[in-house]
């Protein structure tokens, strides 16, 4: 029995040995394997650092320093206009980058989607705190026969017929400057300022404040609005009221009395005589009104 008992004793220490070793090989060569697939991935996939937005950026923001940080990119698969020596910020002074189309947090940035630096982007980019962008239709006479441009300043006047039961009003039609040195940003569906190219517009778009664009909407639906080309050197607004009407056009003042109604006539001042006959004669004599 003894013997017996040895013998199974020994067999189940073997057998334990071995089952140990199968599990020890396994677990080894499963570890080799996941360090050699490790390796192959780092070997494979390249990485470059490149810029990304840090959070999402909208049409015609500036990038800024606090927008931008370096992310690795899989090298094989790098958009094109990518940045990264090339930093998407400003310099200190130098004038900044705006975002073109919206981008979103942690897509990286590129140059179709950021503006040259000190470029603009659209008519947002244009718009000083608290102006609105405001569209006028004109035509060939209205606009300047063509050479309106971007960027220029321009006088608005309004020709109608004043609307009420105001005697003092005009009877006939009134042109008035109603808006002086209104900069225009865009020229029908172009906002490019370096085109030189010549074209009748049907729209202009100026920057105005909120108050300017209620005066601008009224006199486009109620009469007829004009612009006036401003000089280079002329950038001071206009001063005072300006309107002219038919009659000052023509010359022709305020219609005086006389050409009204005859002047009153003065009172004849009562006068007494005395009759007395001398023959054939008769002779009037003054004497005092006793009544």
């Amino acid at each position: 029995m003894r013997l017996v008992f040895g013998l199974v004793l020994i067999a189940g220490l073997g057998m334990a040995g071995f089952a140990v070793k199968m599990a020890m090989d396994y677990v080894g060569t499963y570890e080799a394997a996941l360090a050699a697939e490790r390796q192959k991935t780092n070997e494979t996939i390249a990485t470059t650092p490149i810029y990304v937005a840090k959070r999402p950026l909208a049409d015609g923001e500036m990038v800024t320093e606090d927008d931008v940080i370096l992310a690795r990119y899989p090298t094989n698969i790098l958009p094109e206009g990518y940045f990264d020596e090339a930093r998407p910020v400003a310099e200190d002074g130098a004038a900044p980058r705006l975002v073109l189309r919206a981008i979103e947090q942690h897509e990286p940035l590129l140059t179709v989607k950021l503006s040259e630096p000190g470029g603009d982007a659209g008519l947002v980019s244009r718009l000083n705190p608290g102006e609105r962008a405001f569209a006028i239709k004109v035509d060939v006479a209205s606009g300047v026969s063509g050479f309106l441009r971007p960027g220029d300043m321009v006088d608005i006047y309004w020709t109608g017929r004043p609307q009420g039961r105001d005697g003092g009003l005009p009877d006939g039609e009134v042109t008035r400057l109603i808006e002086s040195t209104v900069r225009l940003i865009a020229i029908d569906q172009m906002a490019n300022t370096e085109t030189r190219e010549v074209a009748i517009a049907r729209t202009v778009t100026v920057a105005a404040t909120p108050l300017q664009v209620a005066a601008l909407a009224q006199a486009q639906s109620t009469g007829r609005m004009s612009l006036s080309l401003v000089g280079l050197e002329d950038g001071a607004a206009v001063t005072g009221p300006i309107e002219v009407d038919e009659r000052d056009l023509l010359g022709i003042g305020e219609p005086t009395q006389t050409a009204l109604a005859p002047a009153p006539q003065q009172p004849r001042k009562q006068q007494c005589t005395i009759r007395t006959r001398r023959g054939g004669d008769v002779i009037e004599t003054p004497i005092p009104c006793t009544n």
